[in-house]
């Protein structure tokens, strides 16, 4: 008796959708492990969890990284060189962030003022008046609290 066929989508139970990726994890290692033998092929096979668990499968006397560095001598792609690039370039980005924000905090200062326009002084002294009131406003509420607690808590010492 065959086995029905399953619709494939995904396992809206947790515990159901980890025991079938137990499951089907062990076989496609299997298959991985008899392909590698049967056709001495190098296999290298990387799954990560929708627990975040990593598993790795490689053949015999091989690693994933001697994998993936003959596919790139092979393609000619370099995927390293690829992912380091992309990863400076998101370094400069939170750079320039940051150098952004340090101006910033100084102008708040008093500092690096010179090199501002009219219009950007005007904006520094809007956001520093917004900022003003909003401190206002927290005092006053602090204040209003510490006034309530006077009033109806009196044995409370300051």
């Amino acid at each position: 008796m065959g086995r029905g066929k399953i619709e494939i989508k995904k396992i809206e139970n947790s515990t159901n959708r980890q025991v079938t990726y137990s499951k089907r994890r062990n076989g496609i290692f299997k298959k991985a492990h008899e392909l590698s033998v049967l056709c001495d092929a190098k296999v290298s096979l990387i799954m990560l969890s929708g627990t975040k668990k990593f598993h790795e499968y490689t053949s015999p006397s091989t690693t994933t990284k001697k994998v993936i560095d003959e596919y790139q001598s092979i393609t000619g792609i370099d995927l390293w060189n690829t992912h380091y690039q992309k990863m400076q370039a998101h370094l400069r980005r939170l750079k320039d962030v940051n150098n952004k924000l340090r101006t910033e905090i100084r102008q708040r200062m008093g500092e690096d003022l010179k090199d501002l326009s009219w219009e950007q002084m005007y904006n520094l002294k809007e956001n520093m008046h917004e900022a003003i009131a909003l401190i206002r406003e927290r005092k006053v509420s602090v204040l209003n609290y510490c006034s309530f607690l006077r009033i109806f808590l009196p044995n409370i010492q300051n």
